[in-house]
């Protein structure tokens, strides 16, 4: 039930944006917004399912299994879109990009992250699979499993692994750059998703642990907002 929730998702979503291509080309900005938005939708409530995934056996191998599938699959079906601040950051750096349409992409990636946190606690509580029993009542997952200061180490260094990678793979043929792309993030997943979450998105981890960053703001926006951002901005200075 739960990958076909996930499946029905980005069916979904392939045709929304599709259509908004279509009757919203002359309108540059509301399509950008549109596109963006759907795409980060797609993201957030597949993770926030997939979460839910963590604990099935054989642990970890099918969890780390979904997530190399399921982000290929982003990457075959979400092209164009970032669905990530800090990747956004990068085309207005180098003025790829204005300032004005950067912030309405950032605004319309935090904007899907909230919708599909609210959109998948809808299809929780109809309880239509068996991980979505409970999955309510928790509040925050605390995501962290060590020290804040380590946390935020963890979260900037993946980060500056993740962006330099993207930079490094540009002229890779788009069928291979998928793959070495979710590779990527498994083996980063692999390696820090037991003490962060490994997840280096801010729009993303909003969407995971809303409930963590109401409880405790300042550091969960220290390692979640702050860290992934120094990463990129690292990696611009740097290149």
């Amino acid at each position: 039930a739960s990958l076909l929730l996930m499946a029905g998702i980005v069916v979904t979503v392939g045709l929304c944006r599709r259509l908004t291509r279509r009757r919203l080309r002359s309108h540059q900005r509301l399509c950008a917004f549109l596109l963006e938005m759907f795409s980060t939708f797609q993201i957030c409530a597949c993770t926030n399912e997939l979460c839910l995934l963590s604990n099935v056996e054989p642990k970890p191998h099918t969890a780390l299994t979904l997530t190399y599938g399921f982000t290929v699959l982003h990457g075959l079906t979400l092209t164009g879109s970032t669905c990530n601040p800090c990747g956004t950051l990068q085309p207005m750096w180098g003025g790829g990009i204005s300032v004005k349409m950067g912030g309405l992409k950032i605004g319309a990636q935090f904007m899907a992250a909230v919708l599909a946190r609210m959109f998948m606690h809808f299809i929780w509580s109809l309880e239509m699979a068996e991980p979505h029993f409970g999955a309510l009542s928790q509040s925050c997952g605390n995501p962290m499993q060590t020290t804040e200061m380590q946390a935020f180490c963890i979260e900037l260094l993946f980060s500056v692994v993740f962006q330099l990678t993207i930079l490094r793979v540009e002229s890779v043929n788009p069928k291979y750059k998928v793959h070495l792309m979710a590779l990527l993030i498994t083996m980063l997943v692999y390696a820090g998703g037991n003490l962060t979450g490994a997840i280096f998105n801010p729009a993303l981890a909003f969407s995971l642990h809303a409930n963590c960053f109401y409880d405790k703001f300042l550091s969960y926006s220290l390692v979640y907002w702050i860290a992934p951002s120094l990463g990129k901005f690292l990696i611009l200075y740097v290149s």
